[in-house]
């Protein structure tokens, strides 16, 4: 049975009462003054009283201020990123079957027209971010992609503005916050309202975008970052802190958990790992994720390694441990997977290719992160013959009168009627001729 070898001091909630009253308010009062709302709001939060849209020289002048070597990683980053969801999208399929005589089934893909994506601009400069909503949207095959991202100072972050442009973004505009996901959902100062809206953010962000959740469509469910590490005795406690600390430097509210069958392992790493924090540059932030959010379990053997991973189902999952197809094959709840040492769960969020946009709090029970899929509408449609009628007509027909939906009993019943008028049938069939 497991047991703790560190619990959470707390709970990994936000004060969401208040965080969605005053989202809620904010909201209200765009959706009632539009634009000047708006204006108000990013003068009070982010001093910025310049044009929103930054003009396409602007955004060359902020790339040119970009060193080479940045812009080359970027590039390298964009090259996976975009590749990756390029090939997600192939993976993806329009079809068309007959299963039975005459009737012929179908789906389209079809993206959105036009997406949001936020990139934040807290504590850190997001260009990763910038790439992974961006990117996804554009191999999606979206047409108009709107970006959003907090001023900081003069402009947007130099980096992430380069990042922006080689993603394909169509519009960039210098906003952040709750002002910004309802500028994008309601199609201010562009005219083209967002049909979905993607990226990660703060707390007020991400309860705008549950706010307006069904009026668009959002991403994921986003809450503090979540990174669970599974390891064995075959691990290297080094490697498990520094990974650890890695995550915890997101917020303070950053949750970070071990599972171990080895308690050598697991008291290794509790051991080292506020010596690890004290060494980053900005401690506080590490120490606090860790000492409140921070768990080490102890389980018996690899499958309760794995059922208990399936519990947190966490937004990262990192296995250091042997036996790594078994982990693939078994595990079935998380964000996003990374396999073995050399996989560490920071090269997910920069540059290896897979998406960093990811569900929390237990959301990776019934999604993924995102993805070509989330801008790509599945539609469906169907076409009959004839002499296919007869078959579906008739079950339709004896089906609806059975659910006790008689009009819908009647739109079978007049085809049959019509396609069918020397057929004898086993059931009453409705006569139009009355009328």
């Amino acid at each position: 049975m497991a047991t703790y070898l560190k619990k959470a001091e707390k709970q990994a909630v936000a004060q969401e009462d208040t965080t969605r009253k005053v989202v809620k308010e904010i909201l209200a009062d765009i959706r009632e003054r539009g634009e000047e709302a708006v204006k108000e709001i990013a003068l009070k939060f982010d001093k910025w009283d310049r044009d929103f849209i930054l003009s396409t020289d602007e955004l060359k002048g902020l790339a040119d201020q970009v060193s080479d070597q940045v812009k080359a990683d970027i590039k390298f980053a964009y090259d996976q990123v975009y590749g990756f969801a390029v090939k997600q999208r192939e993976s993806m399929q329009e079809i068309k079957t007959e299963l039975s005589p005459g009737v012929t089934l179908g789906q389209r893909l079809i993206p959105c027209q036009c997406a949001g994506c936020y990139v934040p601009g807290g504590r850190f400069a997001h260009a990763a971010s910038a790439l992974m909503s961006v990117a996804t949207a554009k191999a999606a095959g979206v047409r108009r992609v709107v970006a959003c991202t907090p001023p900081r100072g003069a402009s947007i972050n130099p980096a992430v503005a380069y990042a922006l442009t080689l993603a394909g973004a169509d519009v960039v505009m210098a906003m952040g916050g709750v002002q910004a996901i309802a500028t994008m959902a309601f199609g201010l100062y562009t005219g083209t309202p967002a049909d979905i809206i993607v990226g990660p953010g703060n707390a007020f962000v991400a309860e705008a975008k549950r706010i307006l959740y069904g009026e668009i469509g959002i991403d994921v469910f986003a809450g503090p970052t979540e990174s669970l590490v599974i390891a064995d005795k075959t691990a290297d406690p080094m490697v498990v802190a520094v990974d650890l600390v890695s995550q915890a430097e997101h917020g303070y509210d950053s949750a970070v958990w071990l599972l171990t069958d080895s308690r050598a392992l697991g008291e290794k790493v509790i051991a080292i790992m506020p010596k690890i924090i004290a060494d980053l540059p900005n401690p506080e932030v590490a120490e606090a994720s860790w000492r409140d959010y921070g768990e080490v379990v102890l389980c018996e053997d690899r499958e309760e390694l794995a059922k208990v991973n399936d519990d947190y189902a966490a937004e990262h999952v990192q296995v250091i441990a042997e036996d790594l197809d078994w982990y693939l094959a078994k595990l079935e709840n998380y964000g996003s997977l990374f396999l073995g040492e050399g996989c560490t769960v920071a090269y997910g969020d920069k540059t290896s290719g897979t998406n960093h946009i990811l569900p929390t709090k237990k959301a990776a029970r019934y999604s993924g992160g995102l993805n070509v899929g989330k801008f790509i509408k599945v539609l469906t449609y169907q076409k009959l013959t004839r002499q296919a009628n007869r078959t579906i007509g008739a079950v339709a027909s004896r089906i609806s009168r059975n659910e006790g939906m008689e009009g819908h009993a009647r739109a079978a019943d007049i085809r049959l009627k019509k396609y069918f008028p020397d057929d004898k049938f086993d059931f009453e069939v409705y006569d139009q001729q009355k009328y």
